[in-house]
C-alpha cells in the first residue's frame, strides 16, 4: 500500500525516501524533547524540533541518494567487465591467455 506524504509525495515509490522521513522524525523528536528539557521553553523547542527534522531529513537524504549513485556505477562498472569477459574469452584479447614464445614470434 502506498503512503503519501503532503498528499503528492509517494514515500513507497522514491529510492531513500522513507528512511529520510524516519530518520528526520526521530532526529526532530530527539533535539526538540533535549532542548525543551534543557530550558522548559516549548515554542523554542518546536522550531528546534522543525529546523532538526529539515537538516536530518535533508542530510540523510543526500548521503543515501550519493550511496545509491555509487552503488549503481559499481553495477554499470560489474555489468560491462561481464559482458566484456563473455566477448573477450578465449580469443586473443583475452587478458588472462598467457602467450608463449613461439606464439609471439609468429603474429
Amino acid at each position: 500500500q502506498s503512503f503519501k506524504l503532503f498528499g503528492f509525495l509517494d514515500v513507497k515509490n522514491i529510492p531513500c525516501a522513507r528512511e529520510s522521513v524516519l530518520y528526520g522524525s526521530l532526529g526532530a523528536l530527539v533535539a526538540g524533547l533535549g532542548h525543551f528539557l534543557a530550558t522548559s521553553r516549548v515554542k523554542r523547542s518546536c522550531d528546534v524540533a522543525v529546523g532538526s527534522y529539515i537538516c536530518t531529513m535533508l542530510g540523510y537524504w543526500f548521503y543515501c541518494r550519493y550511496n545509491l549513485a555509487q552503488q549503481r556505477i559499481r553495477q554499470r562498472m560489474l555489468k560491462e567487465g561481464m559482458k566484456n569477459r563473455i566477448l573477450f574469452e578465449g580469443s586473443y584479447l583475452d587478458p588472462e591467455k598467457k602467450q608463449s614464445g613461439s606464439e609471439r614470434s609468429d603474429s
